[in-house]
């Protein structure tokens, strides 16, 4: 049967219920053991010595650590203060700011809790870019992400549910967590689509059927379409682009803007294109989006808006039947080997549905 790789550091598969640490939030003064203020050596310290498994720029300036043995990443400021801390959702300890839980909640009852208590308290709730509550005068800005179990064999399954994390600010980052500096060098979240708070689900029955020619085509999109042709076959045009100007190395060099990705909104798909100096982009790969994307069918398996685990399930065993093998994707997602299609997760409110992203041949996919 298949496994998922789980990064190094984190623990909860081996963690026995109750284990998990319990920490207070006190707004834009601290949570847990942890204070805003404190230098990289004090925050580990306060963590019993932990250890930054991954990091940039610690102790050199603005810069953030991952502390993956507690499921906390610490961000700095200039003058390597701690300014913000990310709880993790699996891994992270359990917050509790008054009388309610933050932390691994199912999002909409979070969300109820935290509206309920902002009006006893007479604080206001908005909404930030992934569509979660956050609350400037908590410090607060709340997130979710696809739940993982284990299965009794012991490799990682996705599942279909999805529960809460939290960024959590000190004063000076309240007013807008995700848009200040230091939390941008860690997670940056310009080229993510903003979510209002809404999760609309188009119908099976509204979703039109696309065929996929593994390596050359999905749909009326062909591997190798110029941006222009793309937005001709879809007979749309993109409602967001994403790309970058070369970032200076020799092997770059200066030049004109590299287009990543367009967005469309209307098919429910993002065409990826392979570019560079001198390389005009062609399209190299398509997300189908789980929400309202076409319908893909790959041995009968209905690919596109089904729940995660029972596509992830029907996959690996036709595979497995097969013989064709399971390959995984950078975060996990399977799909058949030599194909390179990958089978994702999109979330819908408080649970995940399954999308895809097909590729060429040469497409390395990296996220």
């Amino acid at each position: 049967m298949f496994g998922m790789v789980v990064g190094v550091g984190v623990r909860w598969w081996n963690r026995k219920p109750g284990e998990r640490a319990q920490w207070v939030l006190e707004p834009w003064v601290g949570v847990g053991p942890l204070r805003f203020g404190m230098n990289p050596d004090q925050v580990a310290s306060a963590l019993d010595g932990a250890i930054a498994h991954v990091s940039q720029g610690l102790g050199s300036g603005a810069g953030w650590g991952s502390y993956t043995g507690w499921g906390v990443t610490g961000i700095y400021g200039a003058e390597a203060g701690l300014v913000a801390v990310a709880i993790d959702a699996m891994d992270g300890p359990l917050v509790r700011l008054r009388d309610i839980e933050l932390i691994a909640r199912v999002p909409s009852e979070a969300r109820a809790d935290i509206q309920d208590l902002a009006r006893r308290e007479g604080t206001s709730v908005r909404v930030n870019w992934s569509g979660d509550p956050e609350i400037e005068a908590w410090g607060v800005s709340m997130g979710a992400a696809q739940e993982l179990g284990l299965a009794p064999e012991g490799y990682v399954l996705r599942q279909d549910t999805v529960i809460t994390h939290a960024l959590l600010v000190s004063s000076e980052l309240a007013e807008d967590p995700y848009g200040s500096e230091p939390v941008a060098n860690w997670r940056n979240v310009g080229d993510e689509r903003p979510n209002p708070g809404a999760w609309p689900m188009t119908a099976e029955q509204d979703r039109p059927r696309w065929d996929w020619t593994p390596l050359q085509s999905i749909g009326p999109l062909q591997f190798g379409m110029n941006p222009q042709q793309v937005a001709s076959a879809l007979d749309e045009e993109p409602a967001a682009r994403r790309g970058r100007y070369p970032f200076g190395q020799p092997w770059e060099g200066p030049g004109e803007r590299i287009l990543n990705h367009d967005r469309f909104d209307r098919a429910g798909v993002t065409a990826h294109y392979a570019c560079g100096p001198g390389r005009p982009p062609t399209l190299g790969a398509v997300t189908v989006d789980g929400r309202t994307g076409p319908q893909v069918e790959f041995a009968g398996i209905r690919l596109i808006g089904m729940p995660v685990q029972a596509v992830d399930t029907s996959l690996i065993q036709y595979l497995e039947d097969s013989g064709l093998g399971v390959a995984f994707g950078c975060a996990g997602d399977p799909g058949p080997t030599g194909l390179n299609m990958y089978v994702r997760a999109t979330r819908a409110g408080d649970v995940m549905v399954s999308g895809a992203r097909f590729c060429q041949a040469q497409w390395e996919d990296h996220g």
